[in-house]
C-alpha cells in the first residue's frame, strides 16, 4: 500500500482485518489526530498498513520493515478479538527482528485484563480505551522525548468536537473495492452484560452537521457503500431522521448505473421506531438499506440476569412492521449460551423470531469479551469459557459441552442453507414437514413440539453431520443430494425434487448433482443483474466480525 504523504516513515499504523474488505476506521481516527493532538509534522511521518489474519506472520514483518524498515521507530497494532493470535506472532518475529523498534498496542482486546496477556508482554506500550489523543502524544514523546514511564496509559477520552474525522484518510482505492465504516456515535446507554459497550456511561454523538459533511465528501468522491458502527443508531431519532434524510437526497435516479447504487447498514435498536423513522424507512427502494436487529433473547428472565431491557412485544411488532412496510433487508441476531438461558428456551425464541420472517437469523455463541461484566455469573450460573481467543461459552449449567458442539453446527448449516439465500423452497420444507427424529433427536428430558422449526432443523443437522462429519466446504451440489436423502424419507420425492430444482437453478448454480440428474438445463439461468447486485452486497455486509 502506498501513502501519499510518506515514503519513509517513522511511524506505522498497522492492524490483521478479517478480510481484504475491511478497512480498519481506528487506524484512520489515530491518523487524523496526529497532528491535531501530537503536533504539527507527525502525519507526514506515518503510514498504514492493513493486512488480514490470512497474511503469514513472516510476511507481514517483511512488509513492515521493508525498503524503508530502518527508519520505522514506532509501530502500532490494533488488536481485537478476531486477530489477537496472529498479532501476538507478528509481534514476536517483529521483536526479534528489530528490538529497537517500539512496539504500541490498542483496541479492545487489550483495553482489559492487560496483565493477563502473552501479546502485552511483548508490547513498550499499551494503551486502553479511546486511543485517538493518546497515541498522538505517546509517539511525539517517544521521538522528542521525554520518554514516557508508564507502560500501561489510560486512554484519554476529549469532548467529540476536540477530534479530527478520519473519512479524508479513506483512499481513493478503498473508495472503490472497501466498506467504509462510519461512525455518528460513539458508546452505548445500555448496559447489556456481554457488550463492551456496557461499560459505556452513555452515548456520545459528533457534531452532526460535521459528519454530514464529511460523509457528503466520501460521497462526492464515489463512495456508494456507508456500514455505520454505531452501537445505537436510532437512540437519537433526530439525528437519526437527519442521516436518512441525508442519503434520500442522494438515491440515484431509477435505472442508475449498478455502481451508483446506495447500500447503508446500520445497527437499531428492535424496541424503538417512532413513527418519524418510519416514515422515513419506508422511502427507500429495494436494495439500499439494510439493518442488524439485536435481539439476542426473548427470555424474559434471561434478559433480567443480563441487564437487557428489551421490550419483547415492541420489538416484534417492529420487526413485522418493517418487514410489511419497507424494504429493508432484515438481520436479526440471536445468541446462544447466555446464563440462564436453556435449549428448550432458546428454541422457543428463535421459532418467535422465524414466525416474524426477518431475511436473516444470525446465530451466535455467548464470548467472554474482555472487561464484561459477563464474568459476574461465572460462578452462579455455571460458565464455562474457551481460554483461547475468541473465548467461546464452551458450557453452562443448563446446557452440557456436547449440547453447545451440537448447537454450533446448527447454526453454520442455518447458516449455508438458510442465510445464504439459496435454499428458500427447499428450506420451507425442512422447517415445515413433522417429524418424529425432531423430537427423538433432543433427548429424553426434553419434549420438543411437534410443529417447531428449531427442532426439525436440529434433527436435520444431527443427521447432516452423522453423514458428511464436516461444517465446511459443504458445496451447494453436496447439499442439494443431502436435502434430498433427507426429505425424501418423510416427503414425496418428487415434490422434493421440484424443491430443490427451483432453489438451485435461482442459485445460479452450474454442476449437477445426483439428485437433479437429467433435470437442469444446458445451461442453468443466472439470475438477474439486479439480483446477483443486491446478493453480493448483502454477502459483504453480512460476514464482517
Amino acid at each position: 500500500m502506498t501513502d501519499k504523504y510518506c515514503s519513509a516513515p517513522r511511524i506505522v499504523l498497522a492492524t490483521l482485518n478479517a478480510r481484504y474488505i475491511h478497512a480498519s476506521l481506528g487506524l484512520r481516527c489515530l491518523l487524523a489526530n496526529l497532528d491535531l493532538h501530537g503536533g504539527a509534522g507527525l502525519r507526514a511521518q506515518t503510514v498504514l498498513r492493513e493486512y488480514t489474519i490470512n497474511r503469514a506472520p513472516a510476511d507481514v514483518v517483511a512488509d513492515l520493515l521493508g525498503d524503508a524498515g530502518g527508519a520505522v521507530q514506532i509501530v502500532g497494532f490494533g488488536v481485537y478479538i478476531w486477530n489477537v493470535t496472529q498479532t501476538c506472532e507478528v509481534l514476536r518475529l517483529l521483536k526479534a527482528a528489530r528490538p529497537a523498534v517500539k512496539i504500541v498496542l490498542g483496541g479492545p482486546e487489550v483495553s482489559h485484563e492487560v496483565d493477563q496477556q502473552p501479546i502485552t508482554a511483548l508490547a513498550d506500550h499499551v494503551i486502553t480505551g479511546w486511543g485517538d489523543v493518546s497515541f498522538a502524544k505517546l509517539c511525539r514523546a517517544l521521538l522528542d522525548g521525554p520518554q514516557p514511564l508508564m507502560k500501561i496509559i489510560p486512554g484519554e477520552q476529549p469532548a467529540l468536537e476536540h477530534l479530527a474525522l478520519p473519512y479524508a484518510e479513506y483512499s481513493d482505492a478503498d473508495l472503490a473495492h472497501r466498506l467504509l465504516y462510519v461512525e455518528a456515535s460513539r458508546g452505548c446507554p445500555f448496559k447489556c452484560e456481554f457488550c463492551l459497550s456496557s461499560l459505556d456511561k452513555t452515548a456520545w454523538g459528533f457534531e452532526l452537521g460535521r459528519v454530514l459533511t464529511a460523509l457528503d465528501g466520501l460521497y462526492q468522491r464515489g463512495a456508494r457503500t456507508f456500514k455505520f458502527v454505531d452501537r445505537t443508531f436510532n437512540l437519537k431519532v433526530e439525528h437519526s431522521v437527519r442521516i436518512l434524510q441525508f442519503f434520500l437526497d442522494r438515491l440515484p435516479a431509477p435505472g442508475a448505473h449498478a455502481n451508483e447504487q446506495l447500500f447503508l447498514h446500520f445497527e437499531v435498536i428492535p424496541d424503538h421506531l417512532p413513527d418519524r423513522l418510519k416514515l422515513l424507512l419506508a422511502q427507500f427502494p429495494p436494495g439500499v438499506l439494510q439493518l442488524e436487529v439485536g435481539v439476542q433473547s426473548f427470555n424474559e428472565v434471561v434478559q433480567h440476569t443480563i441487564s437487557r431491557r428489551q421490550d419483547n412485544a415492541a420489538t416484534e411488532a417492529n420487526l413485522r412492521w418493517l418487514l410489511a412496510h419497507t424494504h429493508a433487508h432484515i438481520h436479526a441476531d440471536l445468541i446462544f449460551g447466555l446464563p440462564g438461558e436453556t435449549l428448550h428456551s432458546f428454541a422457543e425464541g428463535f421459532d418467535r423470531l422465524l414466525g416474524v420472517g426477518p431475511h436473516e437469523i444470525q446465530l451466535g455463541i455467548l464470548k467472554r469479551l474482555r472487561g464484561t461484566p459477563i464474568t459476574r455469573h461465572t460462578q452462579t450460573h455455571g460458565m464455562v469459557y474457551d481460554t483461547q481467543p475468541p473465548y467461546t461459552v464452551q458450557q453452562t449449567g443448563v446446557v452440557d459441552a456436547a449440547t453447545l458442539q451440537r448447537f454450533a453446527r446448527f447454526a453454520r448449516y442455518w447458516d449455508v442453507l438458510a442465510n445464504s439465500g439459496r435454499f428458500a423452497q427447499t428450506l420451507a420444507l425442512l422447517l415445515h414437514t413433522a417429524s418424529d427424529k425432531a423430537v427423538q433427536s433432543v433427548g429424553r428430558t426434553l419434549v420438543a413440539p411437534s410443529d417447531s422449526p428449531f427442532w426439525r432443523f436440529w434433527a436435520f443437522a444431527d443427521w447432516l453431520w452423522a453423514r458428511s462429519e464436516a461444517t465446511h466446504r459443504l458445496t451447494p451440489e453436496l447439499l442439494v443430494d443431502a436435502l434430498f436423502d433427507y426429505l425424501s424419507q418423510s416427503l414425496p420425492a418428487d415434490a422434493v425434487r421440484q424443491a430443490l430444482l427451483a432453489d438451485y437453478t435461482t442459485s445460479g448454480a452450474r454442476a449437477n448433482p445426483s439428485a437433479l440428474q437429467g433435470l437442469l438445463p444446458r445451461v442453468a439461468p443466472a439470475p438477474a443483474k439486479t439480483a446477483r447486485t443486491l446478493a453480493a452486497r448483502q454477502e459483504r455486509h453480512r460476514v464482517t466480525p
